[in-house]
């Protein structure tokens, strides 16, 4: 009996030890619980997409992805033309010092001898007033300082200014010629040299005609430069007018033509065309200035060329001016840059040597820093108000 119950519990332990080998490697091999789908594809698209971006209210809606309107910035509103001569005043600073301290200074001297009108002279010619003009200043001043036995600052300084107004000229029409006829626009065409600042000049006439009530279209025909095309249409865009451009390379005659056209079509008050830069002696380049002048002319006449010519050149200028007169038959004279020199007299050289009005003056940098010309509100400002050494 004891031996059968042996047996039988070698038995059952055999029996449960072959058990457990069948159970525990199915124990071992049994996989982990997956993670829920939704975590899972949760951590993958904040892992890709990055930080979560809004849809616009129409794509939520619709599906329709739709882009922001592109918001045009305001137009700008140009200073009024009046008064900007007096308002600007101070940009003549370099000039002043040599009209109003050296000048003034001069004729202020107890005793006016050969040397004190030899240095007033000399002043006058260093400020590129030109030799002729000069000396018809000077004979003029000393006559009548010693009939009137003018002594006293005060009185000084009216001589002096009366003397350099008649030099000026008042009575040339210094008026832009903005009023077109039989319905057409009035063309003006701006001629100059390289490097005289003519294309920013060019952008500061279409702000003085709009300030002055007058509708523009800008006719980019310095198609050598396609920078010049970008910068006056950038000129255009910030008051509201249209400039017409053609390729790079483009033929200028053709551009000024279309230009023309599309100011008719529009009818706009004024076309004002942008030409290249070139040099006088260019025999070439002044032959194509003259084309496009004709090729311009069968729309009608141009009303106005403006030539803008650089004030820090001096008597340099008087031959551009010359030249490009005989080519395009110039009828007004734009000084740019006088605001940084010391030679404002070459506005009396320009207007003697050649009988051409300064309609406009640059006194600076700034959008509005272009100035219609006034010879008494000019002078004024080049003799200052500095104070003379001595007065009655």
């Amino acid at each position: 009996m004891t031996e059968y119950l042996l047996i039988a519990l070698a038995l059952l332990a055999v029996l449960i030890l072959g058990g457990l080998s069948l159970v525990v490697p199915r124990l071992r091999r049994r996989p982990e619980p997956p993670l829920p789908e939704t975590e899972v594809d949760t951590r993958a698209e904040e892992d890709l997409a990055g930080p979560p971006v809004e849809a616009p209210e129409a794509e939520l809606t619709t599906g329709i992805l739709v882009e922001p309107p592109v918001v045009a910035p305001p137009l700008e509103v140009p200073e009024p033309t009046a008064g900007r001569l007096v308002r600007l005043r101070s940009r003549l600073s370099r000039s002043q010092n040599v009209f109003g301290k050296s000048l003034l200074g001069l004729l202020s001297r107890d005793h006016l001898d050969e040397d004190a009108w030899e240095e007033i002279e000399d002043a006058l010619i260093t400020a590129d007033v030109g030799i002729d003009a000069t000396r018809e200043i000077v004979d003029r001043l000393r006559e009548r300082t010693r009939v009137l036995g003018t002594r006293s600052a005060t009185e000084l300084r009216a001589l002096l200014a009366a003397e350099l107004v008649n030099a000026l000229d008042p009575s040339l029409d210094r008026s832009l010629r903005t009023t077109g006829k039989e319905g057409l626009p009035a063309v003006l065409l701006v001629v100059g040299v390289n490097g005289a600042g003519k294309t920013t000049t060019c952008g500061k006439i279409a702000r003085v005609l709009i300030a002055d009530g007058h509708s523009v279209t800008l006719g980019a025909a310095d198609t050598f430069r396609a920078a010049a095309a970008d910068q006056l249409e950038t000129w255009g865009g910030r008051v509201g007018a249209v400039t017409v451009r053609g390729a790079e390379g483009a033929d200028p005659a053709s551009v000024a033509f279309d230009a023309v056209r599309e100011g008719i079509e529009a009818g706009t008050d004024t076309v004002l065309i942008d030409t290249a830069g070139r040099l006088q002696n260019k025999i070439g380049l002044m032959d194509e200035l003259g084309k496009v002048k004709r090729v311009v002319e069968k729309h009608g006449p141009i009303d106005e060329t403006l030539l803008v010519l650089d004030a820090t050149t001096g008597q340099n200028g008087l031959e551009q001016a010359r030249v490009f007169t005989e080519v395009v038959n110039v009828t007004g004279v734009v000084l740019s840059k006088l605001d940084g020199t010391a030679k404002g007299g070459i506005v009396i050289a320009v207007q003697r040597k050649l009988g051409i009005p300064v309609k406009l003056v640059g006194l600076g940098e700034g959008a509005d820093d272009l100035a219609p010309f006034d010879p008494a509100q000019f002078v004024d400002a080049l003799l200052g108000t500095e104070p003379l050494a001595r007065d009655a």
